[in-house]
């Protein structure tokens, strides 16, 4: 495994943290490979219940590393669609689908993709003195990584034109105020709450949490009607899942539920 990403293991969940601090944890070719393989891994790994993404050194992650972009290094301009396609969009996907909580602490400056990568995440915690800057319009480019859809989706068209177009830094205070994020925490106790709560999340009812999050996913697409229909087709699956037993069985028992995170 490339030394750019690392990986730590715990009781029931992954710590996966961009190891570039002197680019600011930039993503290369071989960082994108690193990350894609040890997401990859996390996801797959029936063992791994929870999955938390950081950054190393002083920013979470600056998006592409433009070094590898450099037009007087060039024979022509590059194929920005093949660099989505290829990298940034299965990744974004991947975080997406994960079938277990995704949580990310952001520990500095999230620009550009590395901004989007992080908001792809099921739960945001950022240290308060980090923040997100859509860097796109400043190099002629439009949001990506999932940018224009997640700041829509999450601030409203009005807020997302303004962080697009401009490309201002918004603080991490602001980003858990408008919405964007869950919240921001002091910068000497990101790390503790972030495992905390992925450690909490490895000790829960996984199935669960994985019908939770395509029910969200799905909600701004359907109308209510349908998704009535969804809502009960998954509480029926969740319903006749170990966990669901155990949950009332604890309450009853006055006990903490011993989920296995099985269906």
């Amino acid at each position: 495994m490339s030394d750019t990403i690392l990986i730590e293991s715990h009781d029931g969940w992954v710590e996966i943290t961009l190891n570039r601090p002197d680019r600011r944890n930039a993503l290369n070719d071989e960082m994108h490979l690193a990350l894609r393989e040890a997401l990859a891994d996390a996801v797959n790994d029936e063992n791994c219940r929870a999955i938390l993404i950081t950054g190393n050194g002083k920013g979470f992650c600056a998006g592409q590393d433009l070094g590898d972009r450099d037009p007087r290094k060039m024979g022509g301009p590059p194929d920005l669609s093949e660099t989505l396609n290829t990298w940034y969009n299965p990744l974004i996907r991947m975080i997406r689908s994960a079938k277990k909580p995704v949580v990310c602490a952001v520990n500095g400056v999230a620009a550009g993709a590395g901004a989007n990568i992080a908001l792809a995440c099921d739960i945001v915690l950022a240290a308060e003195s980090a923040s997100f800057i859509q860097a796109f319009a400043k190099i002629g480019l439009v949001p990506d990584a999932g940018g224009s859809w997640a700041l829509t989706n999450l601030l409203g068209e009005a807020r997302a034109k303004a962080l697009a177009l401009t490309g201002e830094p918004l603080p991490a205070a602001k980003a858990a105020d408008w919405g964007l994020i869950w919240k921001a925490v002091a910068d000497d106790r990101l790390m503790e709450e972030a495992r905390a709560l992925v450690s909490g999340f490895a000790k829960g009812p996984t199935v669960g949490y994985a019908l939770t999050k395509e029910l969200i996913h799905a909600a701004s697409a359907n109308p209510l009607d349908a998704h009535l229909d969804m809502e009960a087709q998954y509480q029926g699956r969740a319903g006749r899942t170990p966990d669901y037993a155990e949950g009332v069985i604890a309450f009853f028992d006055k006990r903490p539920p011993a989920f296995s995170g099985k269906e």
